[in-house]
């Protein structure tokens, strides 16, 4: 039966892959026809007229209602026609900015990204569907784009950015999205921008909140701080800033989180998402997308706008509110577009730029604990199902407990047990009892801390330690090595979410 079972599985994902491969061969064949030459008009006398009119018309029919708008109109369509736009990072930013930037009629649209779709992904990229799990995020992306609109040009980046590429990726495009989800990419993002003179529009998101930003806009050269008054006028305003001046410093490696940690709300991903795309069609219609001193172009001071960062927060029980912080413009001391700056794009091909230790590289596993303080899941499983008393504290926080816990947990979070403190240098000799230790709980009962991946559970047995919970070594106070995630994997793996 175990055979057949997996034999099954196996003809369900090579079923799958197959289905992928036909809905892009689809899209391809779509894309193809929709290229065909249009039907020539004809006089009355049945002779051939020539098309006069700037746009196609099919692109009449399809971008009439953006069209009649002020701030876009004919000349703002064939911008957009004109333009190239590259997108890094398929996920949710980049799904609903890919949507609208392929419906508005970009020339040409670019989708740089690595990963695969996963079904953890659906709830907020939306491009993606559950017939694309296990396909590539950029191949399934396009796919959706193309079906919205077959008349722009599509290029597939399968990769991940990294700084030997950026140059030949970024090149290609007069303006870009920066879609991703940690300080790494961004700042590499934003180094290729001000090097190769591209504007930059970048969003963030992470669990109720989000923000986004307009950098390098109009592209301005490295080194140009403010351009020289006009007829001996008032001094014009800073040049635009890139991601490090508004972010000299990357945050704390401890303190980024991921959205597999700290959760995200498919809304709000999506309306930063939405507002990336707006803010890049309003750039390109305008014409905003080229260099400050380029043909058609009216001048650095003129054209640039206080930069600004807006933000999103939908937490709470209030209703969402958006607010919008002014910034200061390039900063004279930017190690990528100040006076003075040595970026070029020979050192980031070199790769002597280490993005992932300037942001302080990943955060390091916790190791606090010797080995007789920690425990495996199969081990606390062994020791507990004599009956004898004992205590579980999982210290997740309360929606990834509510999720699936281990039968018998108490759950006190990370976050509360920091308002309980230590013992300092030396342990307490009168032990208070915290109100979550169960009052019939024999003084001598076990404790185990667990938590996701056995890191603030580490955190957690130390501080007990020194609150003297231990009671001298008479009281076992330790760890389930791995955590939640070990549970799932040796001991439980009908968990969920882990």
């Amino acid at each position: 039966m175990e055979t057949a079972a997996r034999s099954a599985e196996e003809l369900k994902l090579q079923i799958k892959r197959l289905e992928n491969e036909l809905a892009v061969l689809k899209s391809q064949l779509a894309e193809l026809e929709s290229r065909e030459a249009a039907p020539p008009t004809s006089a009355p006398d049945g002779e051939e007229v020539p098309w006069k009119w700037p746009l196609q018309a099919d692109e009449y029919d399809r971008y009439g209602r953006q069209l009649i708008l002020p701030s876009i109109g004919i000349q703002g369509q064939l911008n957009l026609k004109q333009s190239a736009v590259l997108i890094v990072g398929a996920g949710g930013l980049g799904c609903p900015a890919a949507a609208y930037l392929a419906g508005a009629g970009v020339g040409t649209l670019g989708v740089v990204d690595s990963d695969v779709v996963e079904a953890s992904n659906l709830h907020r990229q939306i491009a993606h569907s559950t017939a694309h799990v296990g396909m590539s995020k950029v191949d399934s992306l396009i796919a959706y784009a193309r079906g919205l609109n077959p008349l722009p040009t599509y290029r597939a980046h399968n990769t991940h950015l990294t700084p030997n590429n950026a140059a030949s990726i970024v090149s290609r495009y007069d303006l870009v999205l920066d879609c991703t989800d940690h300080p790494t990419s961004r700042y590499l993002v934003s180094d290729a921008c001000v090097l190769l003179g591209k504007p930059l529009v970048s969003a963030s998101a992470l669990r109720t909140d989000g923000q986004l930003i307009v950098l390098n806009c109009p592209p301005t050269a490295q080194g140009v701080v403010a351009a020289p008054p006009a007829d001996g006028g008032p001094p014009p305003p800073p040049g635009p800033p890139c991601y490090r001046c508004v972010f000299p410093r990357p945050p704390p490696p401890d303190a980024v989180t991921s959205c597999g940690e700290g959760g995200i709300l498919g809304p709000v991903v999506g309306v930063m998402g939405v507002l990336q795309a707006l803010e890049a069609i309003r750039i390109i219609a305008a014409g905003r997308h080229r260099p400050a001193d380029a043909e058609g172009g009216s001048g650095q001071h003129q054209q640039q706008q206080q930069p600004t960062l807006l933000l999103l927060s939908a937490g709470g029980q209030s209703p969402a509110t958006f607010r919008s912080v002014r910034m200061r413009g390039r900063r004279k001391d930017c190690f990528a577009c100040g006076e003075g700056s040595t970026l070029t794009l020979e050192t980031l091909a070199s790769g002597s730029l280490d993005y992932v230790a300037f942001c302080g590289g990943a955060a390091a596993p916790v190791d606090v604990l010797a080995d007789g303080e920690r425990v495996g899941p199969r081990e606390y499983q062994a020791r507990t199902q004599d009956g004898k008393r004992h205590l579980l504290l999982d210290v997740r926080e309360k929606e990834h407990f509510d999720i699936a816990s281990i039968s018998g947990a108490i759950n006190v979070p990370f976050s509360k047990m920091q308002s309980y403190g230590g013992g300092g240098q030396e342990k307490q000799t009168e032990v208070p009892r915290p109100e979550w230790i169960p009052g019939d709980l024999p003084d001598d009962a076990p404790i185990y801390v667990v938590c996701r991946v056995g890191n603030d559970s580490q955190l957690v047995t130390k501080q007990l330690k020194e609150m003297g919970l231990d009671r001298n070594g008479k009281r076992f106070v330790g760890d389930i090595r791995g955590g939640m995630r070990a549970w799932k994997r040796d001991v439980d793996n009908t968990l969920p979410f882990m």
